[in-house]
């Protein structure tokens, strides 16, 4: 059992790294809605394949976490012995065994999990997919739920868990987690339970699809969401900085509201000269953040020889690490673009492709070192490797942000006319959003800015 814990650990360790290097920014919000005692099922969305159960291991607060796994990721040699050490319960899904298949005792070993007080996870979703909201849950959640209550030895609530991927596959992204108000199996669920299991399945299934929706952001396509996105940025004043948090519940009320009044000609109209202003802002290469502000000649000059001063002041600290880790960067991305059979799994193609890689890499320059420098240089520079490879991560994203700021600048500077035209519109779309919102919004609604923000 001692290296048992001990193996589970080192995983858990592995994975907080894994996920703090891939995400710049992980926000985590309700976690005092998660039980601090007891045993508790954890209910996700699932819109990114293994990055969904690495990110709820490493901030759900509570561990061990067990998850329910599709039987088949033990089929990789790689993988398997990680979803051993976390515990990991296989499960047999029908699709895939043309409905022949007995999963008797896997949910035997998870009733056991449970009611030794540990802590669970489940997509019931039962698939990661690339919507842009909610697919219909499947009722198997809420039955486990239903039967561990009626075996009458602990009652698990169900919390339920929003995942929200500013951009899901992108490496040094942000991401918000959100945890709902728990869902307790009270007397009431298990009396319907006893009278119906099937229609008591699906009304606490229907429940848990409320609760999800409450911590994620979903919209009927992906055009919608883009809408979404843009008037949200709109919309925002510009000397406000939106935490995770609040980008998504911004992003969420609008949804919501534009959900209800799609049909309005006046919105379908605003639909249309945003989606062309966003149209021309891609043909130009440009973002809107960057006509907030006029851009003159000699602003523009300024800014360049000042952030070509701070880049050539950076070159010689990154492009050691850089020299050794770019490869792999690109090493992953190759894989996670070409071997991903869905959008959902590009992410976690490209941190796989990085934990065998790295490894790899260390060991074959550390046994070069020491071959020509001595052993103990060797065991050093292995050591080492992997704090330079944060540094690394540090010191290209600003080399990065730097290159693409100068770009931009040239582009400001240059485009004249063009650009004057595009600011008038962007005034005038600003206007009506603004306005749009002010006559909708809910004067008991929370706002995230004020009048003293706008002005």
């Amino acid at each position: 059992m001692p290296r048992k814990r001990t193996l589970e650990r080192l995983v858990i360790w592995l994975i907080r790294l894994i996920a703090d290097t891939f995400f710049r920014r992980i926000e985590v919000v309700g976690a005092e809605n998660v039980p601090a005692n007891g045993p508790v099922i954890f209910a996700g969305n699932h819109p990114n394949a293994l990055m969904d159960g690495w990110l709820l291991a490493a901030k759900s607060v509570r561990w061990p976490l067990y998850f329910l796994a599709n039987a088949k990721l033990w089929n990789f040699r790689m993988l398997a012995p990680i979803l051993n050490a976390t515990g990991a319960v296989p499960v047999y899904r029908r699709e895939d065994h043309d409905g022949d298949v007995d999963n008797t005792s896997a949910f035997a070993r998870l009733y056991e999990v449970i009611e030794s007080g540990e802590c669970v996870c489940i997509f019931p979703e039962g698939v990661s997919h690339v919507e842009s909201q909610l697919v219909k849950l499947k009722t198997g959640t809420a039955r486990i739920a239903l039967t561990v209550a009626s075996r009458g030895k602990v009652v698990a609530p169900i919390v339920p868990c929003g995942l929200n991927y500013i951009h899901r596959h992108r490496f040094r992204s942000q991401v918000l987690i959100h945890f709902g108000d728990p869902i307790t199996v009270d007397n009431e669920w298990l009396r319907k339970f006893h009278v119906d299991e099937q229609k008591a399945a699906v009304e606490l299934t229907d429940r848990l699809t409320d609760a999800l929706r409450d911590v994620t952001v979903n919209t009927p396509d992906w055009r919608t969401l883009r809408f979404i996105q843009s008037a949200r940025r709109l919309y925002k004043p510009s000397s406000a900085q939106l935490t995770p948090q609040q980008y998504v519940e911004l992003n969420r009320r609008f949804a919501n509201q534009y959900v209800k009044e799609r049909d309005d000609p006046k919105l379908q109209a605003l639909t249309a000269d945003l989606e062309n202003y966003q149209a021309r802002l891609d043909l130009l290469g440009l973002k809107d953040h960057q006509l907030r502000q006029p851009m003159t000649v000699s602003h523009a000059f300024r800014k360049i020889v000042l952030r070509s001063v701070t880049l050539l002041a950076l070159l010689p600290l990154a492009v050691p690490g850089a020299l050794l880790h770019l490869p792999i960067g690109w090493i992953a991305a190759a894989v996670g673009e070409r071997f991903s059979y869905e959008m959902d799994d590009v992410a976690t193609l490209k941190v796989f492709s990085t934990i065998l890689v790295l490894p790899l890499l260390y060991l074959a320059v550390s046994v070069t070192v020491g071959m020509q420098f001595g052993f103990w240089w060797g065991i050093a520079l292995f050591v080492g490797l992997p704090f330079s490879f944060l540094a690394s991560v540090r010191l290209v994203e600003a080399e990065v942000s730097l290159v693409m700021s100068m770009l931009s600048i040239f582009r400001l500077a240059r485009l004249g006319r063009e650009l004057e035209d595009l600011r008038i519109t962007r005034a005038d779309l600003v206007k009506r959003i603004r306005d749009r919102v002010e006559r909708v919004v809910d004067a008991d609604v929370d706002r995230i800015f004020t009048n003293e923000d706008f002005s």
